[in-house]
């Protein structure tokens, strides 16, 4: 007996639910791409980018996804041979690395844990040894999506300031961006990029990066410069320059509409109801564990993200069976464990066009499935999170 029938819930960290109004606004014809009104769309979609990452810099529209952005920030600020420092907190800014490393930079990782946040006395202990000034950027990620860890950007760039060292502080808030604060002007970040397809809540297909003007200023040095990533390109004149050539108009219909809704909802808003679904979450797992079974990956509480949260499982117990019975009998699509975590536990996202419905019908299907697998678990995991939320929200 199958209870799929009817709208599938993806509950993965990207792509994300795309609303309605954003679906709605795909449907219609293409436009003459030299036309006032897709100027006019270009430039409010740049200032507005701008706006998202909290920066007075300048930030550039690349048809691609986030590994595509990874590029694009790091091929205009880095040179070949250019020693850049990655701290590990789970899978991606690691990929993040070694996308730098094929471009021809010298690559460090700083050691971390796939369940922890970045040390920040640890990356101020590695650049005060760094008397050379040999390190030319550090690359972080806000949120890991594999890990489920939230990094504390502006603690970073302190560190940063405190050894007295001047690498770019370069940030993939791919999982982040406009979901919780991010604040580039105000914590020092020199380059930020992120991807539409998580809390932009646009189809996958579009990046974005950021430079502010110390970045913009060592750009014309950068000897990993390839014409299509290239700022100086993409600031030309004409308005293909900006996409270095074909504007993609559908994607950019979708995201003006979904940038419109979260500015009409509220940066502050967005936020917390990010913040208070995420420890709804929190709560059912909490009680779950409590067969020590399953529980968190990331072990202290502060440093679990609010757009994700990854679940491992002892060994013996089958994420895969619990997954697949979740999208196969009950219609919800669960993250899997990648990275390190392959094979060993699955994520819940609560990012992007997500409300309580779908948050409690999440947590719900997850429960009734670990009790028809007969996999241990406390009880009650759900009404915690009922529970939190109406204490929460209560008139």
């Amino acid at each position: 007996m199958s209870l799929r029938s009817g709208r599938e819930f993806l509950s993965i960290p990207g792509p994300t639910v795309i609303p309605d109004q954003v679906l709605a606004s795909m449907q219609r014809p293409a436009v003459d791409i030299y036309s006032g009104p897709m100027i006019a769309l270009t430039d409010g979609l740049l200032a507005d980018m701008s706006k998202m990452f909290r920066t007075k810099g300048r930030s550039y529209i690349y048809i691609g996804n986030g590994h595509a952005a990874w590029e694009g920030a790091l091929t205009n600020v880095l040179s070949r041979g250019d020693k850049v420092l990655v701290l590990e907190s789970g899978r991606f800014a690691i990929g993040w690395g070694e996308a730098a490393k094929m471009l021809g930079a010298d690559v460090e990782i700083l050691p971390g844990s796939f369940r922890a946040a970045v040390k920040p006395e640890a990356v101020e202990s590695r650049l005060k040894a760094d008397t050379k000034g040999e390190i030319k950027a550090i690359l972080v990620a806000q949120i890991d999506t594999a890990s489920g860890v939230v990094n504390d950007i502006k603690a970073i760039s302190d560190a940063r300031r405190a050894a007295g060292h001047d690498a770019l502080l370069m940030v993939d808030t791919v999982a982040s961006l406009g979901c919780m604060p991010f604040e580039m002007d105000a914590w020092g970040v020199d380059v930020a990029m992120s991807g539409a397809q998580k809390g932009l809540m646009t189809p996958p297909g579009l990046s974005f990066v950021a430079g502010n003007a110390r970045a913009r200023a060592i750009h014309p040095k950068a000897d990993m410069r390839s014409p299509y990533w290239d700022w100086t390109a993409r600031e030309g004149e004409l308005h293909y320059h900006k996409y270095n050539g074909t504007p993609p108009e559908h994607l950019l219909f979708a995201l003006r509409t979904a940038l419109d809704m979260i500015f009409a909802e509220g940066f502050e808003n967005v936020f917390r109801r990010h913040s208070l679904l995420a420890e709804a979450t929190r709560r059912a797992v909490s009680l779950w564990s409590e067969g020590q079974d399953l529980g968190f990956n990331i072990i202290e509480p502060a440093e679990r993200s609010d757009t994700v949260t990854t679940i491992l499982m002892r060994e013996g117990l089958s994420p895969e069976a619990l997954t697949q019975f979740c999208n196969e009998q009950l219609g919800v699509v669960l993250g899997v464990g990648i990275g390190a975590l392959s094979g060993k536990g699955f994520r819940i996202a609560h990012m992007g066009h997500v409300n309580a419905p779908m948050i409690l019908g999440t947590l719900s299907v997850v429960e009734l499935a670990l009790s028809a697998l007969k996999m241990p678990h406390g009880k009650g995991g759900v009404q915690a999170a009922v529970d939190y939320l109406a204490s929460e929200i209560a008139a």
